[in-house]
């Protein structure tokens, strides 16, 4: 009985493994990195109110290429096939908790970025949004430190780029 528990779940595995490749199953980074084939310049267009913020998402973003897309990044805009242009829509924080006394105690730091990209071989400019949130809290009666917004900041950032390859893979489809 044991053996023929084994037997079914080898077949069963191989019948699914089966069907999933002859369907022409392929991942969405499959299709994401045909979008960024070839040679990749990133511009970020810096924030006026969130200067050092603009930095660690160009970061992100070039991390988010080189590691998941094996992009080839350039200096040079006239060297690449692809240009992307990142921009920081917007940057904002809500209070989404009191405390009995009456002060803010959680707060949500909320970014929305652009992403507009040009390929060079089919002339076309796609573009879209992403956005990332990040719930954080503070000591009782105490304000919002430039540290803890830098940090929760970049903590929103990087889920809004979490969202990144997934519409770029959906983008190669128009």
């Amino acid at each position: 009985m044991h053996i023929l528990k084994k037997l079914l779940f080898v077949i069963f595995t191989f019948t699914i493994a089966f069907f999933i490749t002859a369907c022409g199953y392929k991942p969405s980074s499959y299709y994401a990195k045909k979008e960024m084939e070839g040679n990749v310049f990133v511009k970020i267009n810096v924030s006026l109110e969130d200067p050092k913020n603009s930095v660690l998402v160009k970061d992100a973003i070039i991390k988010l290429l080189i590691q998941k897309l094996d992009s080839k990044l350039v200096d040079n805009q006239s060297n690449a096939d692809v240009i992307m242009n990142v921009t920081i829509n917007s940057v904002s924080m809500q209070t989404l908790q009191y405390d009995t006394s009456g002060y803010n105690k959680l707060y949500r730091a909320l970014v929305v970025l652009r992403i507009d990209y040009f390929r060079k071989d089919d002339g076309i400019r796609k573009s879209f949004n992403v956005d990332g949130e990040y719930d954080f809290s503070i000591d009782d009666g105490t304000t919002i430190t430039e540290t803890k917004r830098f940090d929760a900041i970049s903590k929103a950032s990087d889920k809004a780029l979490d969202e990144v390859l997934s519409k770029i893979a959906v983008s190669s489809f128009r």
